[in-house]
């Protein structure tokens, strides 16, 4: 068997402090020269649009039970890394702007109470952290590389990136009700610690998701605004 995932553990903190040094490689790499971008992208992008594969065929070595909410790419962060590798190759301004924001407010917090139960060395434990730094690295990538900025007033982009968010949220609870499933966590809450656990019962905890998703990508609008005139 292996070992089991302890959230905010060494093995947990490494694997975020490797992921962030990654990161920051592939930033640098972008910055270093046309030749050079285009490797950091392709890797970037590479990683996003096979996510869902690597991860399935991590969790076959696992060999454990299998249910519709892993074998389907329904959670935000499927459908974010698909958005992210095609903001990449596309440069599509929606794209990226929902990519910066679902991966920079979404996916960090994915990592940092990560929904998974099996613990390093196991490849689904590498998959996951490698999925999930992909989406943030693009996100990083795209306004201090790619040079995306949200546009003006500052509450256009959060207001865009917050309604497809629930456009998405309604997809989910519209399959979590047909097939059973929790996409989007909008059925219940996760089983592993996390920050839906201090904002109340179902359905309660949905309606300040939209608070918290809001402040965050307002704040986040701030530092890559767009100066005035350009």
């Amino acid at each position: 068997m292996p070992p089991p995932f302890v959230p905010f553990s060494s093995v947990h903190g490494w694997a975020v402090v490797v992921g962030f040094a990654c990161i920051a490689i592939l930033v640098l790499l972008g910055k270093s020269g046309e030749k050079n971008e285009r490797i950091a992208r392709f890797i970037l992008a590479l990683l996003c649009f096979s996510a869902f594969g690597y991860s399935q065929a991590a969790w076959l070595a696992f060999g454990g039970p299998r249910d519709l909410d892993s074998i389907l790419p329904l959670h935000l962060c499927d459908v974010a890394a698909i958005t992210g590798g095609f903001a990449l190759l596309t440069g599509k301004r929606l794209l990226a702007t929902l990519t910066y924001f679902w991966g920079l407010a979404a996916t960090i917090q994915a990592l940092a109470t990560p929904a998974i139960t099996i613990g390093f060395p196991h490849p689904a434990f590498v998959s996951f952290f490698v999925h999930h730094f992909a989406i943030v690295g693009i996100a990083f990538y795209l306004p201090i590389v790619l040079g995306w900025r949200a546009e003006r007033p500052w509450w256009k982009d959060p207001l865009r990136a917050l309604l497809w968010g629930n456009a998405y949220l309604l997809i989910a609870m519209a399959v979590n009700l047909w097939l059973g499933t929790n996409f989007g966590f909008a059925a219940h809450k996760p089983v592993n610690p996390s920050l839906l656990d201090h904002l109340g019962p179902w359905p309660v905890y949905l309606i300040w998701m939209q608070v918290l998703a809001g402040l965050f990508f307002s704040l986040l609008a701030l530092p890559v605004l767009r100066r005035p005139g350009k």
